[in-house]
């Protein structure tokens, strides 16, 4: 199986890295003129990349998670959608997001600006790539939201907000937003609408990239598969050209550029006898970078697998074992950016994927979603006799009334 994995677990870091680091190796000097590079704060770029790393690692050891055989998610719209959570916490609750998004160090200000940079760039970045980013926030009709709150969320993440009675069969409509943003390749986040809910924050993430050199699909043949138990049959792409290389301790890499070069897919082969969730583990920003730095060209016979999948992944442990706690408890969030008064919590966050790649090149979307509930503060029912008032004294097995009367002056 830990073949298997590698191609839905590679690309976990490519788009995020194409996007937010630097890498010195360029196809060509034509293809460098093409590129419009995106620059972000170091401290950002160091923040997103460290999340990314430590958000995979973590995912891994979630049961729920590695019960499955491919593991494919985006760190970047997880971290986009925590930023507009971050957005709306204070006090420790603001703190403990901060340090799991790996940005204690870093202000509020300055990650938003790196945030609205990104969501104006990176889709503009390659005229070759499809890329598209999306932000929104649908709320329940009648909660109260600070208006600075909803201020923020249209400056800094451009999002579109949404009030709703969050009946049912508003699932439909929110169903329809993440369809909408991601191509129509991830139709369905929810079932229903659960009725703690009073708010959903939103990030659709979209790529779709040509290979800068295509596969043939005539040399694409049936080929064995080597899974952690047995062998099956899978459509193999082939194709021997020139391509970034590079062998590491434990495990080679191949680097395919998409469009003129700027966005790029990594794929990472471990060495014979190793495993893909030891290399996952084993990677840091420290080592991603030297792996960059280690990448050379070569002429190289290249075989893919041609494959799909789609998959959904609650991430409320995940997130948990990264530092954030308070925020999933209605007794210790504080969410009191959004609201002053009420007791809101983090219900769930989910992400929901989509990963094809064939001879064509890779297309990709990511939504994730974060459920905010509230607690309501429990009625103390009150019967206060201040004004007249009946009363009536019965039997209760027969039904007998055996007194009936109007009290409208009491006395002594």
């Amino acid at each position: 199986m830990y073949k298997k994995q590698i191609f839905s677990s590679i690309v976990v870091m490519s788009l995020l890295a194409a996007g937010c680091a630097k890498s010195s190796k360029i196809m060509s000097p034509n293809v460098q003129s093409e590129q419009k590079p995106i620059a972000i704060a170091t401290s950002v770029t160091n923040a997103t990349t460290l999340f990314a790393f430590d958000f995979f690692k973590t995912l891994q050891t979630d049961a729920h998670a590695d019960a499955k055989e491919n593991i494919f998610v985006s760190p970047l719209s997880l971290h986009i959608a925590l930023g507009m959570l971050v957005n709306g916490a204070t006090q420790e609750t603001k703190n403990e997001i901060l340090k799991a998004l790996k940005a204690g160090n870093l202000s509020l200000e300055d990650l938003n600006i790196a945030y609205k940079k990104l969501l104006t760039e990176l889709p503009q970045a390659d005229p070759k790539v499809q890329l598209a980013l999306a932000n929104a926030i649908f709320y329940k009709n009648g909660f109260t939201v600070l208006p600075g709150f909803f201020t923020d969320m249209k400056n800094n993440f451009n999002a579109q907000i949404t009030g709703l009675p969050f009946n049912p069969s508003d699932a439909a409509v929110i169903n329809q937003w993440a369809s909408d943003h991601t191509n129509a390749k991830i139709k369905k986040i929810l079932d229903d609408i659960q009725p703690e809910l009073v708010m959903l924050l939103m990030n659709a993430l979209y790529f779709k990239g040509d290979w800068t050199k295509k596969f043939d699909a005539k040399h694409t043949v049936d080929a064995h598969f080597n899974l952690e138990k047995g062998t099956k049959l899978v459509k193999m792409m082939n194709q021997k050209d020139s391509f970034q290389y590079a062998v590491q301790p434990n495990f080679t890499a191949l680097q395919m550029p998409y469009g003129n070069g700027q966005f790029t897919a990594t794929f990472l082969l471990p060495n014979e006898g190793g495993s893909i969730k030891t290399v996952m583990n084993d990677l840091s920003s420290e080592k991603w970078n030297t792996l960059q730095n280690a990448l050379q060209t070569q002429n190289i016979t290249v075989q893919i697998p041609k494959f799909k999948l789609e998959q959904e992944f609650k991430l409320n442990s995940t997130m948990q074992k990264m530092g954030m706690t308070r925020v999933f408890s209605d007794n210790t969030a504080e969410l009191k950016k959004i609201n002053e008064t009420a007791k809101l919590y983090v219900d769930f966050i989910q992400q929901n994927t989509f990963l094809a790649v064939d001879e064509e090149g890779t297309e990709a979307a990511a939504v994730t979603t974060i459920g905010i509930g509230v607690t309501s503060v429990p009625q103390v029912l009150s019967f206060i006799c201040n004004r007249p008032f009946g009363i009536i004294i019965s039997e209760k097995t027969s039904n007998t009334i055996l007194f009936m009367g109007r009290i409208m002056n009491p006395s002594n």
